[in-house]
Formats: C-alpha cells, structure tokens, sequence
C-alpha cells in the first residue's frame, strides 16, 4: 500500500541529521547539566551553546529563551505566570487559537476570575484590528494571546501589527509560533512580543522538547518548582539530547529556509491547482489559498461530499494510505467539530467534511496526484 503523509502540521518527521546529533549526545553526553563534574559541566556547555544559537535566530539573548517540553507547557508559564504574577485581570485572545491558549485561559478565570475577551474575526478567520484596539482602550491590565500561524486553517497574523498595538496601549502579548518557527524568519528586535511559544517537532525536531521567549526583566516566576534549572524559571533536569535535536533541527530549517520555502509553497500551490480540477465545487477554508495571508505548509480543504458519507471520508483516506486530519491532532481522536472552523464557516459548509492536509520537503507531487485520484473516486463513488 502507498504511504502518503501529509499531517505535518501535527507533527513532522526528524532529519537525519538530528537523528544522528541527539544518537551521538545519547551516547557520549550523558551527563546532568546541573552536576559540577566533568560530565556535567560538558551538559552544562551544550546546553549553553544551543540556548545561544536558538536566541541568536531570533536577534535576543540567550538569557530569554527557557527550554520547556513543547509549545503547550510554554504556553502555560507564559499566561499563568502573567496573571499570577503580574496582576492581569484581562486576556485578549480569539475563537480560534490552540486550545492550549483557550484551555489554559479557561481554567485562569476559574482560578483567578478574569476576564475573557474575544477579538472579532472576518468571514476567513482574520484578527479584525479594530476591534483589537477598542478592546485595549477599554481593558486595563490585559495580556493579548493571538497566535502567529493558525495550526488549522493556516491564517497569519500581522505579527508587527498586533505587537505595536499592543504596545501602544500597554498590554503585553503572547504569541504562541508554534506552527511559524522554522518556517519564517522572525526578528524580536523589531516585533516587541513579550512571550512565545515554539515547539521542536514541528520542524524536523524531536517530540518533547521546545522553548518559551520571555522579554527580559518580564517580572514572571517560576511554573514548575524544583531545582534551579532554566534560571529559576523552569525547574527539572534538562534533557540535553532533545534541546540538541531542536537546535539542530532549527539550524538546518533556518539554513536552507529559502530553498525550502519555495519547494513546499510549489507543493501547495500544485495540489490547490490540481484540487480545483478534479473536484467541482472544492473551498478552501480560511484564508489557506491566499498565498500571502495563509502559510505555505498547509491548506484545509471543504470538500464537496454529502453530509452522509463524511463520516467515512477520512477511513478511507487512511486505508489507501493517506495521513491527513480533520483539525488539530490535539483534538483529533474526538467526533467534536473543529472550534476554528465553527468560529468561521457557515452552517452548510460545516455540514461537508472539511481536511486538513500539510505538507513538508519530504513530500513530492507525485504523492499529492495520487491523493486527488482518491478524493476524486471518493467523491463520485
């Protein structure tokens, strides 16, 4: 049976280049970073080397990166902390954004009984800017959480945009990049984000393993308790090999971005192509066939299929082969709809099965003509 993948969006395979980086540290540097020995002082230097390298991606000191185990934990310390610590009462966020940020506000008003506010959206899920900025003349002590990528539908937001608003008006912002890290080139010297979240396995790197930009001087303590590790801000032994891995994985992405960039945004705009002439009546939802406004790795389709016969839809996909999902993998093993395309699509359009496929430079178009075939059978079967 063929093998198509194309759910990089929910996580991507490693480079063999990480493979073999994170094997060698497996094997010759085993050492607790926090130990004064010889083995752990080499940790302790790896550790150090790559905190640099990340930071330096990024125009920031190494002091302002916190190695955390994924993009959900850095997500948490960033809005926990803010409203334990910093006195927030408010959190400025959209209908669309992870559930790691919806949850986790969630559970904040119970613990702390804030306020959650809810950014208007256009017809394809874009921040309406001007509703931003009546809600942050009209809070005060607020946190705005917007995500740079949306992990569904593929929207980018005007990062610059929303940072300088943000700033204008006094409020801090939380971007959770998990899905915009090591996929676009970000300066934080001239985007003034107070924090975001970035996770290694979505770009080639290892599972497990991500990190947290907190501003400098933010005034935020601890989330998890323990040792001293991660400056106070994150205690528990470092898992050396994983930061390796991410930091190997975020060299090559960074190295060979442009080349990349363009071999992936051809994949998309072929398989767009493709799509619209094969399957009368296709959409694309959000804003993912805009080459512009939408990322280069990912599209999520509304395909033209009775309401009927959507339950069998991604069955089938998977039995000849095909990896793809209908939302995040977060919440793919739930029947529930996706809470970004009930935030933006109309009532018939959510009754068609909408999926979501995402691609990397490990895919080929040879495998995206051989997922029309099967969505064009499907549908005329």
């Amino acid at each position: 049976m063929k093998q198509v993948y194309l759910d990089n969006a929910a996580t991507t395979a490693l480079r063999t280049e990480v493979i073999d980086r994170m094997t060698q540290i497996l094997q010759d540097n085993f050492g607790n970073a926090s130990s004064t020995h010889s083995f752990g002082r080499t940790s302790k230097a790896l550790l150090e080397q790559c905190r640099k390298n990340i930071a330096s991606y990024f125009n920031v000191t190494a002091s302002e990166i916190v190695f955390t185990s994924g993009g959900t934990e850095a997500d948490n310390l960033a809005l926990r902390s803010v409203v334990r610590d910093l006195g927030i009462t408010e959190i400025i966020t959209s209908k669309v954004e992870h559930h790691a940020v919806l949850y986790t506000a969630e559970q904040l008003q119970k613990e702390y009984n804030i306020t959650i506010k809810f950014v208007d959206l256009d017809d394809c899920g874009l921040i309406n800017f001007e509703h931003l900025e009546q809600l942050l003349k009209s809070s005060d002590k607020a946190v705005v959480s917007l995500m740079h990528i949306n992990n569904e539908v593929g929207n980018i937001l005007d990062i610059k945009r929303a940072a300088k608003l943000c700033k204008t008006h006094n409020a801090l912002f939380h971007s959770d990049m998990v899905q915009s890290i090591g996929h676009y080139k970000l300066d934080l010297q001239e985007v003034s984000v107070d924090f975001l979240a970035a996770s290694a396995h979505k770009f080639h790197g290892p599972k497990g393993v991500g990190f947290c930009f907190i501003r400098k001087e933010s005034g935020i303590k601890p989330l998890i308790f323990g040792g001293e590790q991660e400056r106070g801000y994150r205690a528990g032994t470092e898992s050396i090999h994983n930061i390796v891995g991410m930091d190997e994985a975020l060299k090559i992405a960074y190295t060979n971005l442009d080349d990349e960039k363009k071999y992936v945004s051809d994949l998309k705009t072929y398989f767009i192509k493709e799509l619209k002439a094969n399957l009368t009546g296709v959409n694309f939802n959000g804003g993912c066939e805009d080459t512009i406004n939408s990322t280069y790795t990912l599209v999520n389709v509304c395909l033209p299929i009775a309401p009927e016969k959507a339950p069998m839809l991604q069955f089938q996909l998977d039995l000849k082969g095909i990896a793809c999902s209908k939302g995040s993998a977060c919440q793919s093993g739930s029947n529930q709809q996706s809470h970004v395309l009930t935030a933006i699509l109309d009532a018939n359009h959510l009754k068609r099965p909408s999926i979501r496929f995402s691609f990397s430079i490990f895919n080929t178009k040879a495998e995206l003509d051989y997922v029309v075939s099967v969505l064009k059978e499907f549908v005329n079967s």
